[in-house]
């Protein structure tokens, strides 16, 4: 049985080419060349520091990969090595020899009707379901991912898709996507897996719940009216009266409510809820939530604050699909890819390279990781895919369980 190989390499070098140099000495050391392996895939991100240089970074790794997928994109900051860069010239590139696993890039666009309806360019095939999963980079000012998804769900509901929105643009054209030929201003680019290397995802939210849970009992679109008969604030504010003095502040100011996912499920544990933020109050003491909510659904009210993202995060890396390599098991048959929300980092732990370290530890220590900080984490949560925000989103590398 092959075994998979991953590497991963960081540089900070403010010149692009200094740069590419020595993240390539590092990724060498990966994979050298008495191995006898190549790589099958390479993830790059880069900070808008590097600008137009960028133009020529697909076409590099190309030359210097020429059997491997490529998917990269622009970000605020990137992640890889043992760093994550926040504020400085940043260069992440990520590489994995997948064997027994076809590896399939392809490129998206949505065009939006005047009736409001999308359509999805594009979209891959996927032949074996059971044994797919998607990587997935978009531009937040182009794309709909949310329409994307939605369409994966009722193609191929089961299939994980994760990955981040190219961030650190302020406006239409202002994010890249990288490919082997060129950059790409708009739309997504993804990558297919289908075989015996698979990606197991772990969503971190990073919240945790307060007070009990609410039946939705009146509502409409993203407008919560009632719950349990009481008008949403009401409920809001009662939930909030219980609390501990620190918890209630926090759930004032910034709110998060919990949708579950699952209608047949009465107990809710880890996981069972889709966090949503508190957009703020509406007509007839009703809460706006930034997605679509039902009559019948339940709902808890949630806080976030940075302990409670620690703990989720850690507590997921252990207990899901990032769980740690067995002993003996080397560090470089396993990698994964971290798509940090831009709101975490330095924004919201006082430790630097917080979710990094905490990626590696629930793999090992050195284990090859790579990302950026995103506009946006996609990623799935009770089996369906979502688009997320103030997530850490990861992927996880490995051969599959027999």
């Amino acid at each position: 049985m092959t075994v998979p190989r991953f590497a991963g390499a960081l540089s900070t070098q403010a010149h692009t080419e200094t740069a590419v140099e020595e993240a390539l000495e590092q990724i060498a050391r990966g994979f050298p060349s008495d191995a006898g392996i190549r790589p099958s895939l390479l993830a790059v991100f880069a900070t808008h520091h590097h600008g137009p240089a960028l133009e020529e970074l697909g076409a590099r790794l190309h030359r210097e990969f020429p059997g491997a997928a490529l998917i990269g994109c622009t970000g605020v900051g990137v992640i890889g090595g043992r760093r994550e860069a926040e504020g400085s010239p940043g260069l992440s590139i990520w590489a994995g020899y997948l064997p027994e696993t076809e590896v399939r890039p392809f490129r998206l666009t949505s065009t939006t009707d005047a009736e409001g309806g999308t359509t999805i360019l594009g979209a891959p095939e996927i032949h074996d379901p059971e044994h797919a999963s998607v990587l997935l980079l978009c531009d937040p000012f182009s794309f709909r991912t949310d329409a994307f998804l939605a369409q994966m769900q009722e193609t191929h509901p089961g299939v994980p898709v994760v990955g981040g929105m190219a961030s650190g643009g302020t406006g239409p054209g202002q994010n890249f996507l990288i490919t082997e030929g060129e950059l790409v201003e708009d739309g997504a680019l993804g990558v297919v897996l289908e075989g015996e290397i698979g990606l197991s995802s772990v969503v971190s939210q990073g919240c945790r719940p307060v007070g009990e849970p609410w039946v939705v009992t009146q509502c409409e679109r993203n407008l919560v009216q009632k719950l349990g008969g009481k008008s949403a604030v009401e409920a809001f504010l009662e939930t909030a009266s219980k609390l501990p003095e620190e918890e209630s502040d926090l759930l004032k100011s910034a709110p998060f409510v919990g949708l579950a996912i699952d209608p047949n499920k009465s107990k809710f544990e880890r996981g069972d809820f889709l966090v949503r933020q508190i957009l703020g109050q509406g007509p007839d003491n009703s809460l706006g939530v930034n997605d679509l909510v039902r009559r019948g659904q339940t709902i808890q009210f949630l806080v976030r604050d940075a302990d409670s993202a620690s703990e989720d995060l850690k507590l997921l890396m252990e207990s899901q699909g990032g769980g740690r390599l067995a002993e003996g098991e080397p560090s470089s048959s396993a990698g994964a890819l971290l798509f940090s929300c831009n709101g975490r980092g330095s924004n919201m732990f006082s430790v630097p390279d917080h979710d990094l370290t905490c990626v590696r530890e629930g793999l090992a220590p050195d284990a090859p990781v790579a990302g950026f900080f995103a506009a946006g984490e996609i990623g799935p949560v009770g089996g369906r895919n979502f688009l997320h925000g103030f997530t850490a989103s990861v992927a996880v590398f490995r051969r599959r369980s027999s």
